[in-house]
């Protein structure tokens, strides 16, 4: 069995030599690793390759964590993977806790494994950073219907099967996105506990918390709604619609007592306005519906077409 370690790295000269040191080599017949210099300024690439990173390969210019993912992903594939790992190279997650990640997936228990840290011990997370990530597993769990405790933890663990199937679409972060896609594809996804240390200096990924929240929330709606484009314009639309039917009821009302409608001509146009376009929405949603039968089709030719090329 062959095991790829995927790092991504931006700006982590300080750290990256540790992280690679610290994977353990004999938890597989054959265990590589990759770092993804994903466009750094500093030495971080060199002391990748000093420490004895088996391949790295960088970016030209910085094109964000989940650029470095996929990357990560394609090159462990090209190396005939049967597991892929991606750990941080920050040196918050401990090396050597791989070897109870890719577990699940050695005993053909799962096809992606998560380490938790809330399930696990944490040296140290900032309050805020802890509530937002709470708050985006809750949000991540309601979407996808998978209970997890950790939707962004960085350190992960893919089965072959199911790194094919991922499509990432992201260039921000992949954390969330993944779990909703494994969802679809009805990929078995469960956590092991691990340990989160304290971080010297500030995250590269997170240097703002509402930033950060904004668009990783962004990425969440937007796989959500590409999976599921009939609910979700289904309850744009059907909400629309209800709004329209509370204003028109007065109208309504007070049409069958007096008929007419004279003192609530506001109202009666703006519920025409609000019944028109959510019904416009709902069908919109029914475009949207065979436009996502088609993304299915095509993620389908996809898969199969990485099956082949193996």
């Amino acid at each position: 069995m062959k095991v790829v370690v995927s790092i991504p790295a931006y700006n982590e000269e300080e750290t990256i030599a540790s992280v690679v040191a610290g994977i353990p080599r004999d938890i597989a017949e054959e265990v590589l690793v990759v770092v993804v210099d994903d466009g750094s300024t500093d030495n971080s690439a060199k002391e990748a390759a000093k420490a004895g990173a088996d391949k790295v390969v960088r970016h030209k210019r910085n094109m964000g964590l989940a650029c470095a993912f996929r990357r990560g992903i394609e090159e462990a594939l090209a190396l005939n993977a049967d597991i892929i790992v991606n750990i941080d190279a920050d040196g918050q997650y401990v090396g050597g806790e791989i070897r109870q990640l890719i577990q699940p997936i050695q005993d053909g228990e799962a096809d992606i494994v998560l380490g938790s840290r809330f399930a696990g011990s944490i040296e140290h997370m900032p309050l805020t950073k802890r509530m937002g990530n709470m708050i985006a597993t809750k949000i991540t769990t309601f979407l996808s219907g998978l209970q997890v405790t950790d939707a962004q933890t960085g350190f992960r663990a893919f089965s072959r099967e199911a790194a094919l199937r991922l499509n990432i679409l992201s260039d921000y972060t992949y954390t969330q996105e993944t779990i909703i896609q494994a969802a679809h594809a009805g990929l078995l996804v469960v956590e092991v506990p691990i340990t989160f240390r304290r971080r010297d200096g500030k995250s590269r990924l997170i240097s703002n918390i509402l930033t950060y929240a904004l668009r990783s929330g962004s990425t969440i709606l937007r796989t959500y709604r590409d999976y599921q484009p009939l609910r979700t314009f289904t309850i744009i639309g059907g909400l629309i619609f209800a709004v329209g039917l509370a204003f028109g009821s007065r109208v309504l009302l007070h049409y069958l007592k007096t008929g007419f409608v004279s003192p609530y001509i506001p109202s009666a146009i703006l519920t025409a306005v609000l019944l028109i376009i959510g019904f416009q929405v709902v069908i919109l949603a029914l475009i949207a519906d065979m436009v996502g039968s088609n993304r299915r089709i095509l993620d389908e030719i996809r898969y199969t077409s990485r099956k082949r090329r193996e």
